[in-house]
């Protein structure tokens, strides 16, 4: 791989094979670059996610690098989660180390995906520095890290039926949270890929660096906490959302040139639409999705729903107040002043693009560590509400309907205060990523540290 003429520093990127973890990795490479233009990175992907991403546009200074498809299709992840995660730990540290080593430049540092911990093991081997790159929450990574004082109260490893509502309230840096809400490898089914989890945050204290997705204002204490326990430095550098490609050029598609869904959102009302995304992952079950249907149909609210393949779905239960649409770019819809709300199933990347763009939310989570986000939107930031109450196990199409009347109506009190929270929200979030915010003076930080290690 030629490299251009300016570069005099390599970096590699090896995010785990997943939308949630690629875009954000992406988006960090993308601020590194545009800072320091002497730096190359490059990114190591599959086959197929290279098929599925490569049409993007990259800096130049960025480039995918491929490795076989030595794990099993994106497309049948969700049929076996298990196989699939287990395959990314013991398929690919081969072909990755053989690309590596054929690279024109040594790198000075390899970013890694907390969850692939192989690459410690290659870095030592090859005596390269490694920076964990985690991308869900700093509460999530203190939850995972402190596994064995969910063991020693008794909420690890046990039969927690009946308990789901007990507090954990011994979590360094975490305010007290329902074992419901825990991520859920830590119970019930979740629990086949325990073993695997805690060997991978055992981990993490043998790489160089530990980087967060998260924003160091919205997690200050458990992150505090972090910084105080791991012998290595510890960088917040979040939101790892393309906030930066809207702000580099806020004028550069004219109203020709806009998708169609913009143009119909340009032609509501401000703050009148919900926008409902379950997700590229796992999502609801068919006959929850019906009722789910149902009830935004019936709530006669406006809605801007992101659901592939699920179109004649729609189309035969006549919603005629809204559009769906297979893909969009997220983060531009819910800043459109027409967006009054986020259905979400809390994923990471999500939840930080609402809080970024000022919005309440509406929590639907499903799976890993969308429970905890979903405990941190409603009871911690207080910016949103749970679409499932208590225990329930489903939800009518009655039910949906009156919540989101509720929800979406301009005149309710309630929901006014939680507008205005998420508007404090998002001026810390805007404020961590603008000149002198605490992500920018930690991205740099981070870039610098690696940098002196390599002229040292």
């Amino acid at each position: 791989m030629e490299l251009p003429s300016q570069i005099n520093c390599h970096i590699v990127a090896m995010p785990y094979p997943g939308r949630g973890h690629i875009n954000p990795m992406m988006n960090f490479c993308k601020i590194i670059v545009t800072k320091y233009p002497n730096i190359f990175i490059t990114f190591i992907v599959t086959e197929e996610w290279y098929s599925l991403i490569s049409s993007e546009n990259l800096p130049e200074n960025i480039k995918y690098a491929t490795i076989p498809n030595v794990i099993p299709s994106e497309f049948d992840r969700a049929n076996d989660f298990t196989a699939f995660f287990k395959a990314t730990l013991t398929n690919m540290e081969g072909p990755v180390e053989k690309l590596i080593d054929a690279l024109t430049m040594k790198p000075i540092v390899i970013v890694y995906d907390t969850y692939l911990s192989w690459v410690i093991r290659l870095g030592n081997r090859r005596n390269i520095p490694v920076a964990s790159f985690f991308t869900m929450s700093a509460t999530v990574f203190s939850i995972g890290y402190h596994m064995d004082l969910l063991a020693q109260n008794g909420h690890l490893r046990a039969n927690l039926s009946g308990k789901m509502h007990e507090q954990v309230d011994y979590i360094p840096g975490i305010p007290s949270i329902r074992i419901l809400d825990l991520p859920t490898p830590f119970y019930g089914k979740g629990q086949e890929l325990l073993d695997v989890v805690m060997e991978i945050f055992s981990t993490v204290s043998k790489a160089q660096y530990l980087l967060f997705t998260s924003i160091y204002e919205l997690e200050s204490i458990v992150i505090d906490v972090l910084k105080q326990i791991f012998p290595i430095p510890v960088y917040p550098i979040g939101p790892a959302i393309p906030y930066f490609t809207s702000e580099k050029n806020p004028s550069s598609t004219t109203s020709i040139d806009e998708p169609e869904y913009i143009k119909w959102l340009n032609a509501q009302p401000n703050g009148s639409v919900l926008y409902i995304s379950q997700g590229s992952f796992l999502s609801v079950s068919r006959d929850e999705l019906d009722e789910i249907v149902a009830g935004v149909h019936d709530s006669g609210v406006r809605f801007f729903w992101v659901a592939r393949d699920e179109t004649v779905r729609f189309q035969k239960n006549g919603c005629s107040v809204g559009i769906v649409v297979p893909w969009c770019d997220q983060l531009k819809v819910l800043s459109h002043p027409s967006i009054g709300g986020f259905w979400s199933h809390c994923g990471w990347n999500s939840t930080k693009e609402a809080a970024f763009s000022g919005l309440p939310m509406l929590t639907l989570p499903i799976f890993w560590d969308q429970k905890t986000n979903s405990k941190q939107i409603v009871q911690d930031w207080k910016i949103g509400y749970r679409v499932k109450k208590h225990d329930q196990c489903s939800i009518s199409k009655e039910e949906i309907s009156t919540l989101l009347k509720w929800f979406m109506d301009s005149g309710n009190e309630e929901v006014m205060e939680t507008r205005r929270r998420a508007k404090e929200i998002q001026k810390i979030c805007q404020c961590s990523t603008a000149n002198g915010g605490s992500s920018e003076i930690n991205i740099e930080a981070f870039t610098k540290n690696v940098l002196c290690h390599k002229y040292s």
